[in-house]
């Protein structure tokens, strides 16, 4: 097997609503990545396309195929991936595998998502069918599923709720200072605690926000970050059917498989990017992922360790709380801030101080399905 590399990364900002069109901000990612990679889109063998809303929003089918041709690069292998919100992190482990195997010499991993291409009830009725078909027939919605996680973690670990808006307050300083970020403005406790509730105990400042954007990976089997581990795990469907509402055994089964894979331990991580859709979903997916004892990941937040300055930065970048949550460029993005990082791209207090290895789990639906990535900057 081939070591597979991240060479090159590209990103647009995001925004609430951008000009560009789905495919225009497809191949803005790409053209970014591939200039940063030093290729050119021709010498690409793979693309390996991110997208979950296309058909709901009204958009168009064979997304893949239609980016090929609005990037001029016919003739390429490419398949277009859904896996929910992981879709990012699946598609990017496609494209590592195709390095891997040796089947494809420069593969591209690309993710885009133009939420605002319908009204905020079409998206949101979309985005519900993520969960149970039970669940959804219900009117049961993610949301109710973080409130229901947020106020039962809030009363076994008897935390006060001021603990739950400070991941909100670090993830949106992250974000200030992020150029690419949907949201670069800084939030106080008080802020986030008088936002308007959306399923008790979470406020709006709790919830990522829906977002344009796209994110662009080339992956090839020489560069500066080496992936050293990547890989998935699904977990119980309905979340009613799980045994514990706080556990997700997806993220910890991904997690484990590539610390193992790697031969890499929790302490060597430098830096993590964590699927916060919810602010809650930060502590659980860090329990889970073995960084922190259950009912502990909070105590970190509040002692300053997660932030960007701390012993151990989470979501340096702003996480989907600040930078957004553009469903199929999600898991390219937090791999893209990973890699600047481990590159040691960024200017000030963006640069997380000598970061070598990074992890990013990117969440598909309440934990139905994770995946898991190293990254380590190459010797």
């Amino acid at each position: 097997m081939t070591d597979a590399y991240v060479a090159g990364v590209g990103m647009p900002a995001f925004e609430s609503e951008a000009a560009a069109s789905t495919l225009e901000l497809a191949v803005d990612a790409a053209e970014r990545a591939t200039a940063d990679a030093g290729v050119a889109l021709g010498d690409v063998d793979s693309v390996h396309l991110a997208n979950v809303l296309t058909e709901a929003v009204g958009s168009q089918s064979g997304l893949a195929n239609a980016f090929v041709s609005a990037a001029g690069v016919e003739g390429v292998r490419a398949d277009r991936l859904e896996n929910t919100s992981a879709s990012g992190a699946s598609a990017a482990h496609r494209g590592v595998e195709a390095v891997e195997s040796g089947r494809s010499n420069v593969a591209l991993v690309l993710g885009v998502e133009k939420m605002s291409a319908a009204d905020t009830a079409t998206v949101t009725d979309a985005i519900s069918t993520l969960t149970h078909d039970r669940e959804y027939a219900q009117g049961v919605t993610l949301p109710s599923f973080g409130g229901l996680a947020a106020g039962a973690y809030l009363d076994r670990y008897d935390v006060p709720r001021e603990a739950l808006a400070d991941v909100a307050v670090k993830n949106h300083r992250n974000g200030a200072d992020n150029p690419v970020a949907q949201f670069r403005k800084e939030i106080t406790v008080a802020d986030a605690l008088d936002s308007p509730p959306v399923a008790s105990p979470l406020r709006l400042y709790d919830c990522c926000p829906m977002t344009d954007g796209a994110a662009a990976l080339v992956v090839a089997a020489d560069g500066d970050v080496r992936v050293s581990g990547i890989g998935s795990a699904t977990g119980t469907h309905a979340v009613a059917d799980r045994p514990d509402p706080l556990e997700i055994e997806s993220v910890r089964a991904a997690s484990d498989r590539v610390f193992d894979d790697a031969g890499l331990s929790r302490d060597d991580v430098d830096a993590a990017c964590i699927h916060d859709a919810f602010t809650v979903l930060e502590w659980l997916e860090l329990e889970e992922a073995g960084f922190y004892e259950a009912g502990a990941a909070w105590e970190a937040t509040v002692d300053g360790e997660t932030a960007r300055d701390g012993d151990f930065p989470v979501n340096p970048g702003g996480g989907l709380k600040a930078r957004g949550h553009p469903l199929g460029a999600t898991g390219i993005s937090q791999l893209v801030e990973l890699t600047w990082q481990l590159r040691g791209d960024l200017d000030g207090e963006r640069q997380v101080d000598g970061a070598d290895t990074g992890f990013a789990v990117n969440v598909a639906g309440f934990g139905n399905n994770s995946v898991a990535t190293i990254l380590e900057a190459a010797p």
